[in-house]
C-alpha cells in the first residue's frame, strides 16, 4: 500500500521528503512529479525495484529507462559529455529535455542500450523532484507514468492513487503537472538528433526541427 505525501509545489516539506527518500532507499517505487508529467521512479542501483518498476508499466528490458539527475556535474559522472555536448545540455538543464549519451561505466549494463551502451540522462526543474534528489543524495531510475493500455502520461495524483495505490510504495502529490513528454535529444552521434518532440523546445537547445 502506498504511502501518500501531500506536499507544497513551490517549497516541499523536508520531513515528508526524507520519508519519501527512506522508502526509495528501502527499495521502492514511487510516482513523483516533473517539469513534463508524472513519472515512476526508484533507486539506479536497485535491480529488482527496476523489474517492479518495468512490470508496472508494462514494458520489457529493450524499453529505455532515463536517468533523473540534480545537475550537470552529477550527469557527466553517467555519460561521456564533450564540450559541444557540454554547451548544448547546458542550454536544456535544468528544462524538459531528454539527452541520449555515451554511458560511463558507472552506469549498470542491464541499463544502457545493449548494442549502442548510450543511457538517457535528464536534469527535471520541478522543485519537488530537485528537492527530492538532494535528499536521495543519487539519481533516480525513471520512465513516464503511463498507465497500460494507455497512450496518455498521467498528471493527478489522486488518479494515480486510485490505479496504483497497491502496487506503489510512495505517491509525491505536488498537484497536476503538464502532460506532455519530454523532448529526447541524441547526442551519441556526430550531429544532435531530436527523436521526440515534446515540452522542451529545440530552438533553446539552438536546434531546428525538420
Amino acid at each position: 500500500m502506498a504511502q501518500y505525501f501531500d506536499v507544497h509545489p513551490e517549497n516541499p516539506q523536508a520531513r515528508l521528503l526524507k520519508q519519501a527518500a527512506q522508502i526509495l532507499h528501502a527499495g521502492g517505487v514511487a510516482a513523483v512529479p516533473t517539469d513534463s508529467s508524472y513519472a515512476l521512479v526508484c533507486r539506479l542501483e536497485d535491480k529488482d525495484a527496476a523489474q517492479a518498476l518495468r512490470r508496472l508499466r508494462q514494458v520489457d528490458e529493450k524499453h529505455h529507462l532515463t536517468l533523473l539527475c540534480r545537475d550537470l556535474a552529477e550527469l557527466a559522472t553517467y555519460a561521456r559529455v564533450d564540450n559541444r555536448q557540454y554547451r548544448l545540455l547546458k542550454r536544456g538543464t535544468p528544462g524538459p529535455y531528454t539527452f541520449i549519451l555515451e554511458a560511463t561505466k558507472e552506469v549498470p549494463r542491464r541499463l544502457s542500450h545493449p548494442a549502442r551502451r548510450t543511457i538517457g540522462l535528464r536534469v527535471p526543474a520541478h522543485p519537488v523532484t530537485q528537492a527530492l534528489l538532494e535528499v536521495l543524495g543519487q539519481p533516480l531510475l525513471a520512465t513516464t507514468l503511463i498507465a497500460p493500455g494507455e497512450t496518455e502520461p498521467m498528471n493527478d495524483a489522486q488518479e494515480i492513487r486510485e490505479r496504483f495505490e497497491k502496487q506503489l510504495q510512495a505517491i509525491v502529490d505536488a498537484g497536476a503537472c503538464p502532460r506532455e513528454p519530454t523532448t529526447v535529444v541524441d547526442l551519441s552521434g556526430p550531429e544532435p538528433l531530436i527523436t521526440r518532440l515534446g515540452r522542451g523546445d529545440p530552438a533553446v537547445l539552438g536546434l531546428e526541427t525538420l
